[in-house]
């Protein structure tokens, strides 16, 4: 079973193959959101500074009835924070409001600030002091793995070619129909663990047929699909739901695609639009 499995980051810290994402989910359901996870099986949880949910995700793991230990919890240092003192500032903050002596891996959550996400200004010194902060605390034991999202190849390079530690892990969106697959190819032989975020397209996947046809073929529903397709390009899936039935669901993936209808996900006609998320950044939106 999938809930089960996990990679290994390259410092040989197991992570979870399956995580829960809380994007999106209110900070007074976070806690209760975490406890069903927990309850069915999950052991990795998503957050992040920007989504306004630390503190109920800290509850939850509090009231949850599994060792700390047992847990892997992700945050994300706020798009915003582009230098070393800030981010010292920001990673104790989360320390603070999760309540925990330790976070399981603590990444940058975009290389540019939301305003001037995929502007041409790159930030890379800011993303340079960031980063340092992020190896202190993980020197330090406050952190047990590193790592950045949404990060392109210029922005991984600005990383590489002047860290101590690699990063572990860069999460970006990917799904059927929008996979980035230069992108996840080159991340992968920096020996850099992909994680999916939105692998189920912010529900737009759900409107196309031809993706529900295969789904069918499988007996799978289409997030059982989209979340076994990232798992088999060796991803790891990060959906959302604050719902402990589509939280059972998305853990059921025990079968396999094909090797044709992989190739036929991989060729689906590119999402142009996410609906009411479109003005969001990470799908094409400008925040004003």
């Amino acid at each position: 079973m999938i809930l089960n499995e996990n990679y290994q980051l390259p410092n040989g810290v197991k992570i979870p193959k399956l995580g829960l994402g809380t994007w999106f989910i209110d900070n007074e359901d976070a806690g209760q959101a975490v406890k069903e996870a927990v309850k069915i099986g999950y052991r990795h949880i998503d957050t992040a500074q920007a989504y306004g949910n630390e503190s109920g995700i800290g509850q939850g793991i509090k009231n949850c009835d599994v060792n700390r230990e047992d847990l892997f919890i992700t945050t994300k240092l706020a798009a915003e924070v582009k230098s070393y003192k800030e981010a010292v500032s920001s990673i104790n903050q989360s320390l603070e409001t999760l309540d925990l002596d330790y976070i399981d891996m603590m990444i940058i959550h975009s290389p540019q600030p939301w305003v001037e996400f995929a502007e041409e200004e790159r930030f890379f010194e800011g993303n340079r002091e960031a980063w340092r902060a992020l190896e202190e605390a993980y020197q330090a034991g406050k952190l047990r793995a590193i790592g950045v999202s949404n990060f392109q190849k210029e922005d991984l390079d600005n990383i590489l070619d002047n860290c101590t530690v690699k990063p572990m892990v860069n999460q970006i969106l990917a799904h059927i129909s929008n996979t980035p697959f230069d992108l996840i190819a080159y991340t992968q032989e920096q020996g850099i663990l992909v994680e999916a975020y939105s692998p189920i397209a912010h529900g737009e996947l759900f409107k196309n047929e031809k993706v529900a046809a295969i789904a069918e073929k499988y007996d799978v529903s289409i997030p059982q699909l989209s979340i076994r397709y990232t798992l088999q390009l060796g991803l790891l899936p990060l959906p959302k739901t604050a719902n402990p039935e589509h939280m059972k669901n998305n853990a059921e993936v025990d079968f396999t695609i094909s090797d044709e209808d992989m190739e036929f996900l991989k060729n689906v006609e590119q999402i142009e639009n996410y609906g009411e998320a479109s003005d969001m950044p990470v799908f094409g939106g400008k925040l004003k």
